[in-house]
């Protein structure tokens, strides 16, 4: 899902696509690397675990900043009491000039 503000109280800007992802208590996001390619995540809210491909998870909390591409992930984990909240900032694709010179 688009949303135009950043969750730190600043507008993304035009030139930046921020993305909301919510996982409840408990659940498990598989990951899909297409999902967050060219993107920086924050951590706005709750406790996620990163399980690796090999079976190893490593946990961020409210704050952390994350780059999650590349990474030989298997899924995404909400650990905790809350909701985990990932907040996905990135490019947007960059629309072709209509009248080129």
């Amino acid at each position: 899902m688009d949303v135009e503000p950043l969750s730190f109280g600043r507008p993304s800007g035009p030139s930046f696509r921020t993305t909301v992802v919510t996982i409840a208590c408990g659940d498990t996001r598989v990951y899909d690397d297409a999902e967050w390619r060219d993107a920086l995540v924050i951590v706005e809210a709750g406790e996620v675990d990163l399980e690796c491909e090999a079976g190893g998870r490593r946990r961020f909390r409210t704050g952390n900043v994350l780059w999650l591409t590349g990474l030989g992930l298997r899924a995404l984990h909400s650990v905790g009491a809350e909701p985990v909240v990932l907040v996905a900032v990135s490019r947007r694709d960059p629309t072709p000039d209509p009248d080129p010179p």
